[in-house]
């Protein structure tokens, strides 16, 4: 597990299409398309972020302009979409990104900020969504989620991405009504959730491994087992502030169910700092990785991962890379 799958992903523009790690290893982004080139940071009309997002055929979107873009209404995302941020430094403002009843979909390199308004997340996935890859991107100060992954949305990987100023950073799994649910896969890992206040994630029914993330600071709970959730967390870092409760479990009720019952969390290599307390439950009940997925990239917790992903995790200043010459052989 040393070398991840994912390690060349900038060695050319379109090597981000099937090298996810988890289980949103098999998502190709706009891998088959066009390029669609950004040149406008308005809200909506020729050469938008918006126009490129609501095509129906596959596209590779990057960006020929750096700045802010406003959203006076989700941004909606079609299936076989990459949004490439690589090259620039584009922030999106106002409300976030939806993907909704979608599939393959890449979104890279991306500032998300400043969502307002009732249900507005970072970056929305329901329903039905499939294969979904969020790399290094910065999202904070939205009213609702960061990133929320329910109604049935399923095999996503977030990796890379830096929370700060949040409150509700990542819920998984919509409420205890939506028993279909019971379909989500979600990895997460080498992300900073830095002095978010609670949802690193917060999981019902799904299968979530969550690995090499470091999350310090939280104000309510590092990460939350709720309604029949199986929760795999790995070589993580877990640094408290003034709360020191790292694993919640919350029990509820499921629609179909005549108890409550929480979920469960195996926690292997991880360690706990200043006071950090993450008592295992039902850890037997918890999924294995391999059953699913047969490598990725495992470091061991410790200082050297603390500075890594607090330096990796997020927007990064890196140049656009270059076009493949035989986008075949990709």
């Amino acid at each position: 597990m040393a070398v991840g799958p994912y390690a060349g992903v900038d060695s050319h523009l379109r090597g981000l299409a099937s090298a996810a790690e988890g289980f949103g290893h098999s998502s190709i982004g706009g891998l088959n398309g066009e390029l669609y080139h950004v040149t406008s940071l308005a809200d909506d009309g020729p050469g938008t972020l918006r126009e490129g997002c609501r095509k129906k055929q596959p596209l590779w979107i990057v960006f020929e302009v750096s700045g802010t873009i406003t959203l006076s209404s989700y941004c909606r995302v079609q299936s076989y979409k990459t949004i490439d941020g690589r090259g620039q430094c584009v922030r999106i403002t106002g409300k976030g990104l939806q993907l909704k009843d979608c599939e393959h979909v890449i979104i890279c390199n991306l500032i998300l900020f400043g969502g307002r308004g009732h249900d507005i997340d970072g970056i929305q996935m329901k329903p039905n969504t499939k294969h979904v890859w969020v790399d290094r991107c910065s999202i904070s100060d939205y009213d609702d989620g960061a990133i929320d992954i329910t109604r049935s949305s399923t095999d996503i990987t977030v990796s890379r991405c830096h929370f700060s100023n949040h409150d509700k950073t990542m819920l998984i799994g919509a409420d205890p009504k939506h028993v279909d649910d019971r379909c989500i896969r979600v990895t997460i890992h080498h992300c900073f959730f830095d002095g978010t206040k609670q949802r690193h994630p917060r999981v019902r029914f799904g299968k979530v491994h969550i690995y090499n993330n470091y999350t310090r600071g939280w104000r309510v709970y590092a990460v939350c087992a709720s309604v029949e959730a199986q929760i795999l967390s790995q070589g993580c870092v877990y640094e408290a502030g003034n709360q020191h409760t790292a694993f919640e479990y919350y029990s509820e009720k499921a629609a179909d169910k005549h108890h409550e019952a929480s979920g469960s969390i195996r926690s292997e290599g991880d360690i706990f700092l200043k006071g950090a307390q993450g008592p295992q439950r039902n850890p037997e009940q918890v999924f294995t990785a391999e059953s699913f997925y047969p490598c990725w990239t495992l470091e061991r917790a410790g200082d050297a991962l603390m500075k890594k992903v607090s330096s990796i995790a997020g927007w990064q200043n890196i140049p656009r890379p270059p076009e493949a010459i035989n986008r075949s052989a990709e």
